[in-house]
């Protein structure tokens, strides 16, 4: 069962992806990206990465399981992994997901990060935490969900969300975490933080993102 502290839990996995691999997954997107002509509406948006490309990264969460699973026990697999790409002046503004289905039979426990290419400046991951209140709903788990009974959910707050529901989160007092990892290294991070990425001042974001899935629930 989930335990509320690997939804809030922050990890990263040095060597994700060996340098071969990441210049190996460049090469694969962009040919998939050239043939296709699929480019976001939007970076938040994201692009499904072509087959070829999740069976390179779905293998480097297996070698990773170990390490993952000791600061998010539940995990079992990823979902999908999307691809997004930012120019300059993009970014994501803070948000927070949220669990919407309690009782679905899977449910995300943390999302993976791996960053193909950094920018020159700017583009940096981040989370924001926070004491207050205002982030959380009245809505604990109980008997048969997927999580351990009185684990409390947080608002879903996603970077679609009506300009007041932003503004709001705009407004409680946070805390910022920013990141700029090394080359080939992913950040892992819980469902329920909230989480976002700095505008690129210059050059080129590129990154992969999935959702780490627990186990079904019986």
């Amino acid at each position: 069962m989930i335990h509320m502290t690997e939804t809030l839990a922050v990890h990263t996995v040095e060597g994700f992806l060996a340098p071969d691999e990441t210049v190996q997954v460049i090469k694969m997107l962009d040919e998939y990206l050239a043939v296709t002509g699929r480019i976001p509406a939007r970076p938040e948006e994201g692009v499904r990465a072509p087959e070829d490309v999740q069976e390179i990264l779905n293998a480097a969460v297996e070698r990773a399981l170990p390490s993952i699973r000791r600061v998010f026990p539940s995990v079992a697999g990823p979902t999908p992994w999307d691809y997004h790409d930012f120019g300059p002046g993009a970014g994501i503004e803070p948000h927070l997901h949220g669990v919407d289905e309690p009782r679905a039979r899977r449910q995300r426990v943390a999302r993976v990060a791996f960053h193909l290419q950094e920018a020159e400046r700017g583009g940096e991951f981040f989370v924001d935490t926070s004491a207050s209140e205002a982030l959380w709903t009245d809505r604990f788990a109980g008997a048969g969900s997927g999580f351990v009974p009185g684990t409390r959910f947080a608002r879903d707050i996603s970077h679609d969300a009506p300009a007041a529901a932003l503004a709001e989160l705009r407004a409680v007092p946070r805390t910022r975490w920013t990141s700029a990892p090394p080359a080939g290294t992913a950040i892992v991070y819980g469902a329920q933080l909230v989480h976002g990425v700095l505008p690129v001042a210059e050059g080129r974001l590129r990154k992969l993102i999935t959702n780490l899935l627990a186990d079904p629930v019986r």
